[in-house]
């Protein structure tokens, strides 16, 4: 699967129905050696999604459950 196959697709948390963020607004954590994603690093958007602060929440890519035509599921406390 290629990046441009996923980018601008919603991330939803299917344990509490919440929504995460767009892929294409998140930052990837890349295995240098396989070029394997390992993870989706979304930053917390404060003042309308003008402001990063806090923390940033780590998806890892074991946490995904499906991959859909306008969205990605994860299952994550």
């Amino acid at each position: 699967m290629r990046y441009s196959d996923i980018s601008g697709k919603e991330i939803v948390n299917i344990r509490h129905g919440s929504r995460l963020g767009v892929l294409g607004q998140t930052d990837l954590e890349i295995d240098e050696k396989s070029g394997q994603i390992q993870s989706f690093i979304i930053p917390n958007y404060k003042w309308f999604g003008l402001k990063k602060e806090g923390e940033e929440e780590k998806i890892h890519w074991n946490a995904i459950k499906k991959i859909g035509e306008d969205m990605i599921m994860v299952e994550m406390d």
